[in-house]
């Protein structure tokens, strides 16, 4: 069993995985994330972005392949190492907003932490830290159902960075945003990402959200792909292949 590089914080090698229904998710999927580094990995929907994340992470464990995390082999961990692991090391960000209805917003927020048994006082504040950033610091007593779907999601970023991550996934994190509030809680992201050393793993169809990262990785039916940009023809070279097919 071959050890990750020294400079990758995650390293999958041909990851595999079915779905229940039988339809392929991942077909032999390599790749390297270094420490610090913001990664997207985009395609249309369908494609494994999600399957990949939830594999890296150990939220779901491969059916083939290996992924380690600092050199440490998740693909060998039983559930409750994969949980803690979660827990302890990993932030994640959901496509859609899900919080505890029974908690306010901050409680919600600082959720995570109070999980790791961080004092009640200390979650406060760091959950309140994050909310002030993402401009719901106003909300911090409301209850869920009293948001909407915008600032419900906001809160969700805030949850996984009050936490501080080694390494933060998220899952098309924008995509219940509206256009300004997407650019705000993306700036958020990756700004917090880079003062804090934390690797961003990002999934996403939108090329504008996947511009924001470091490099990209592109994913076809749960397989890498090389995206290959044709230069522009020129006028003249149109026009001259026009004159030579009449």
């Amino acid at each position: 069993m071959e050890a990750p590089p020294d400079n990758d914080v995650l390293w999958a090698r041909a990851l595999h995985f079915t779905h229940h229904d039988g339809s392929p998710g991942l077909g032999g999927v390599s790749l390297g994330v270094r420490e610090g580094e913001i990664l997207a990995v985009s395609g249309p929907r369908g494609s494994g972005k999600s399957t990949l994340l939830a594999c890296l992470s150990g939220l779901v464990p491969a059916q083939r392949g290996e992924v380690w995390f600092n050199s440490v082999p998740v693909h060998t961990m039983g559930p409750v190492a994969r949980e803690r692991l979660r827990r302890d090391r990993f932030g994640w960000i959901d496509p859609r907003p899900t919080l505890v209805p029974e908690l306010n917003v901050w409680e919600n927020a600082a959720l995570p932490l109070m999980l790791r048994g961080t004092g009640r006082r200390r979650a406060k504040t760091a959950a309140l830290e994050w909310l002030e950033r993402l401009d719901i610091g106003d909300c911090s007593r409301s209850r869920p159902r009293e948001l909407t779907q915008a600032q419900r999601q906001r809160v969700c970023v805030a949850r996984a960075l009050a936490t501080a991550p080694t390494v933060l996934f998220a899952d098309e994190p924008t995509a219940p945003l509206h256009r300004a509030d997407r650019a705000h809680v993306l700036r958020t992201l990756t700004t917090a990402a880079r003062s804090h050393g934390i690797t961003v793993v990002l999934a996403t169809h939108d090329a504008e959200t996947a511009a924001l990262a470091d490099r990209t990785v592109s994913l076809l039916d749960g397989r890498r792909v090389n995206t290959v940009h044709l230069p522009p023809v020129a006028e003249t070279e149109g026009r001259a292949a026009c004159s030579l097919s009449v």
